[in-house]
């Protein structure tokens, strides 16, 4: 596998079409406005898909550019069976920082869900998907995560895969769980004010992240940062 460092990483949204790629908005304005790159200089793309392409600016238009693909270098997506299910937050800021921290560190699908004690903000899903573009791109990964929204955590349950609930008084140590590639695994966070009995009843597999209580996004990062080791 090819592990890249010291480039800077460009995204398409563009389908990219044989050997051409295209690039606008935000990531033109900084390849052309911020970096001065011209016709000629060479740049890393990813499609957000599992490939970042080494190409090269061929032309250069009012709010695009169009590059030819030199080299191309495809990754697996290792942690696909995954998604973290992390409730809305009081503080959108530590939300976005969970967010941004699991992505830098491998985790591709999240799912932001309603509880009975979460605070009930309006979604900031464009801003979100932001987030996590721009974890990606700092962080040199390929694959953009996908983000989903549901409305409480009986949703959750009609999901296909095995429901890990993430609980302090849990004899079980995450350290533990074995993860099998050919599952599916939807790791369950709790707000600020934890989920209600009748909410932690719904779930049969219950895991402990540590002796101590974390703050939801603590716990987010810290179990992503066990599993993805």
């Amino acid at each position: 596998m090819n592990f890249l460092s010291g480039v800077e990483l460009y995204y398409s949204s563009e389908k990219i079409k044989e050997n051409s790629i295209y690039i606008s908005g935000d990531d033109y304005k900084h390849i052309i406005k911020v970096m001065r790159h011209s016709v000629g200089d060479e740049i890393y793309i990813t499609s957000g898909r599992g490939e970042i392409y080494l190409s090269t600016i061929k032309q250069i238009e009012k709010d695009s550019l169009t590059a030819s693909k030199n080299k191309v270098f495809k990754y697996e997506n290792e942690f696909s069976n995954i998604f973290f299910c992390i409730p809305k937050l009081k503080s959108n800021e530590r939300l976005e920082f969970a967010l941004e921290k699991c992505t830098e560190l491998g985790i591709t699908n999240f799912i932001i869900f309603d509880s009975e004690r979460a605070v009930h903000k309006s979604d900031k899903k464009e801003r979100w998907q932001k987030i996590v573009l721009s974890a990606m791109k700092q962080s040199l990964r390929s694959y953009l995560p996908t983000i989903n929204i549901i409305n409480s955590v009986d949703e959750i349950l009609e999901l296909e895969g095995r429901k890990i609930l993430l609980e302090q008084n849990s004899e079980n140590q995450i350290s533990e769980l074995k993860i099998n590639k050919n599952e599916k695994y939807f790791f369950i966070y709790g707000p600020e004010g934890g989920l209600t009995k009748e909410e932690l009843n719904l779930f049969d597999e219950k895991y402990r992240l540590d002796e101590n209580r974390l703050r939801t996004e603590t716990a987010v990062i810290k179990c992503a940062s066990i599993i993805t080791t």
